[in-house]
């Protein structure tokens, strides 16, 4: 990206154009365009730059880029994103733009991929991301960071039974339909207990599908033929916290267990998988490396995303993006006022998506 250049971006909703040029230098004009004549329209030449949301695909914009040699990206939300729901269309506080591809579509290179194959990690970057992860994992942070942290009763639950979490995902997110060939969420959950047919396995569903905004959900009764309970009103943290494996098709989830030293078996290939860290029922030949975990979190959380400071609306490191979502944890937590304004502005959200959606007869 370069400071003074003009930028195209295409497939990006209203909402999110409200947000996205933070994370931009403020030099340099920004244009959203639904297609290439009003991007040529408005000056799009081979100076200037091209962003695409996520795995969109703009096919007579991007087969232009390549034919004038025009820089193109893709962009996407970054692996510690906010307090509450991207679905909720709750801002973001990290972005990643790729390059090459993008993370969770292994079909093709991502500039993750392309860091982890090759990038020497030296010991200060190895420090950062040792201290990283330790914040974390000792701040709870996740994601999304809006679901209470409290203790879990598990019910049924025998001593001494290995502890598998399945994490249920959107079903039609590109991740699913790139990276676990449309697998569904019911198949996941019997392949987990196929593969571990003495655990106990707790199903918890993603918290988009659970708010209604997404695809994905599963009636209780067909989940828990292989599943022994369902988990939805807690963290991601406390979840983890009790269990020995985790067990996904391509969901961030595998990932931060990693970071809490829990053992992955991964259905599909996430970005994570192939590296040596996982149990992966699927290989991608281009992962050649066989990497420690601070060197993953090096790649993930510090070297591949752009991170901005909720409190400034400006770029940051990493550290200061984890410190203000902290914060805004705590208040979320703690302080009844804060957290019946978010409360009431996703419950908003929602409708007004359940509505438009009816309306477009989705």
């Amino acid at each position: 990206m370069h400071c003074t250049t003009d930028r195209y971006f295409f497939g990006f909703s209203r909402w999110k154009r409200g947000y996205i040029v933070s994370f931009f230098p403020k030099e340099g004009r920004n244009y959203f365009c639904t297609d290439l004549l009003s991007a040529q329209k408005r000056g799009l030449d081979v100076k200037s730059e091209i962003y695409i949301w996520g795995r969109k695909s703009f096919d007579e914009v991007e087969a232009y880029a390549k034919e004038k040699g025009i820089a193109l990206f893709r962009v996407e939300d970054g692996f510690v994103r906010s307090v509450s729901l991207g679905s909720d269309l709750t801002k973001p506080y990290s972005q990643v733009i790729d390059s090459r591809g993008i993370y969770f579509d292994p079909t093709q290179p991502s500039d993750l991929e392309h860091i982890l194959n090759t990038q020497h990690f030296d010991e200060v970057l190895l420090s950062r991301a040792k201290a990283l992860r330790e914040y974390l994992v000792e701040k709870k942070i996740s994601k999304y960071n809006a679901s209470p942290d409290k203790a879990l009763t598990l019910e049924g639950y025998e001593a001494g039974k290995t502890i598998v979490v399945v994490p249920g995902q959107v079903e039609d997110d590109a991740s699913i339909v790139y990276g676990a060939d449309g697998m569904r969420n019911i198949a996941l959950l019997q392949a987990a207990r196929e593969r571990s047919p003495e655990a106990y396995i707790i199903y918890k569903p993603h918290p988009d599908v659970l708010a209604g905004n997404r695809k994905g959900n599963i009636p209780a009764s067909e989940a828990l033929q292989y599943a022994d309970t369902i988990i939805t009103d807690v963290s991601l943290d406390s979840v983890l916290l009790y269990c020995d494996e985790v067990h996904t098709m391509t969901s961030l989830v595998g990932f931060e267990a990693l970071m809490r030293g829990k053992k992955v078996f991964t259905y599909g290939m996430p970005f994570y998988a192939g590296w040596g860290l996982t149990e992966d029922a699927k290989v991608c030949q281009r992962r050649t490396k066989q990497r420690t975990l601070d060197e993953l979190v090096a790649a993930t959380l510090i070297c591949y995303p752009l991170y901005i400071d909720p409190l400034k609306n400006e770029p940051c490191e990493v550290e200061v993006t984890l410190r203000s979502i902290e914060l805004m944890k705590k208040q979320y937590n703690t302080q009844k006022l804060y957290k019946w304004r978010i409360d009431i502005r996703n419950f908003i959200s929602r409708k007004i998506q359940l509505l438009i959606k009816i309306l477009l007869g989705q």
